[in-house]
């Protein structure tokens, strides 16, 4: 979609890059990095520097414990560190829980690995699930559960009955549990986003991943990192080296720097500005008769776009653009059969402006 977006010229709703700007301390601490000559190889999990902000900043966001010496692995970005961890922990033919609507690059990532996903699909408008659910969707090959909180597609945020019900399962189940919090900082209306690895009874069998690609608006720097006891953050750690050698040296400096410097208001105002534009969006796609689905967290919202002509979301998302010249994602990308075919995603981490522009596009073309 970005492609198609491109030729005419249009607004992209579709990717989820931030054009929002990053905060001058991270820049800065490049630049002090890259003069101090901190551009060759690290440690393959990571500096020093960066490994122990991470650690203070689990103890104090997200209250989870972890020695940055053995439990912590930095990589390329959230996604790679997935990948390392998945390579890590999985054998062939291994099956993992996948929540739908999910984020495609999450099951891309257990195919590339050969592993299987199950599906569960959570139920509009509160993208709710059942005991029921996951059991239907256990086998004797089952090694884990994704759980991605606040959830890119859909802004769920698995609240701490949810987590309590996914615990008592996994550990019925003897289940990794792997998270995505790629956008805890990004959440709404007073929602709290509980990382797993918080409770107790998940405390020891969860591999917290995470990164600042969203957070400070630093998409293709690719500076992610998972969290764990050490007997997994071993394996995790030689396959981050084997696959990418270390992650950027003077980038993770930089958001090192970002993560000990910045202030509480700084995240505060991140969540409220993305509020903001939540309710840009949303109120213009109600606008027009495209139902959104009010997130609770991230920056996407689904929209019901049943209205819109065609058979497949991919033609309503063409018509859409080709009408209006606003990009989104067809909602076939997030479900494993016809059950998004009827939905768009639309992301709104943009500038004020980008976004109103597009709003007004919508209100306009539609």
């Amino acid at each position: 979609m970005t492609v198609e977006c491109e030729k005419v010229n249009g607004i992209n709703l579709a990717q989820g890059v931030c054009d929002t700007g990053t905060p001058e301390i991270i820049l800065e601490g490049v630049r002090e990095a890259m003069k101090s000559g901190i551009n060759s190889y690290t440690r393959h999990d990571g500096l020093e520097i960066i490994r122990k902000a991470i650690a203070n900043k689990l103890q104090r966001d997200n209250g989870i414990l972890v020695d940055p010496e053995t439990d912590v692995v930095v990589s390329a970005g959230s996604t790679g560190s997935f990948y390392c961890t998945c390579v890590a922990l999985l054998d062939p033919g291994d099956e993992v829980i996948l929540f739908e609507p999910f984020y495609g690059y999450h099951l891309s990532t257990l195919q590339a690995v050969e592993a299987v996903p199950r599906y569960v699909t959570l139920r509009p408008p509160d993208w709710t699930f059942a005991l029921k659910d996951l059991e239907a969707a256990i086998t004797p090959r089952t090694k884990g559960i994704m759980i991605c909180t606040p959830a890119n597609p859909c802004g769920k945020i698995f609240t701490r009955q949810e987590l309590g019900i996914l615990a008592d399962f996994a550990r019925k189940h003897d289940l990794f549990v792997f998270t995505d919090e790629i956008y805890e900082y990004i959440t709404y209306d007073g929602a709290k986003h509980i990382s797993p690895a918080s409770l107790p009874e998940l405390k020891d069998r969860t591999i917290t991943i995470g990164g600042y690609s969203k957070t400070f608006s630093i998409t293709g720097w690719r500076i992610g990192y998972s969290a764990c006891p050490a007997k997994w953050s071993e394996r995790i750690g030689y396959v981050n080296d084997l696959v990418y050698v270390c992650a950027p040296a003077p980038l993770q400096h930089g958001v090192a720097r970002g993560i000990n410097e910045l202030a509480p208001s700084f995240y505060q105002n991140l969540a409220k500005e993305y509020q903001k534009k939540r309710d840009m969006i949303c109120q213009a796609l109600n606008d027009i008769g495209l139902k959104p689905w009010k997130p609770q967290g991230a920056y996407y919202a689904l929209a019901d776009a049943s209205i819109i002509p065609g058979r497949t979301s991919k033609e309503r998302a063409m018509h859409l653009l080709e009408t209006t010249g606003v990009a989104s994602v067809p909602g076939e990308a997030f479900y494993d059969g016809d059950s998004g075919e009827n939905i768009l995603r639309f992301c709104y981490a943009k500038t004020t402006e980008v976004l109103d522009d597009a709003c007004k596009r919508l209100r306009k073309g539609f």
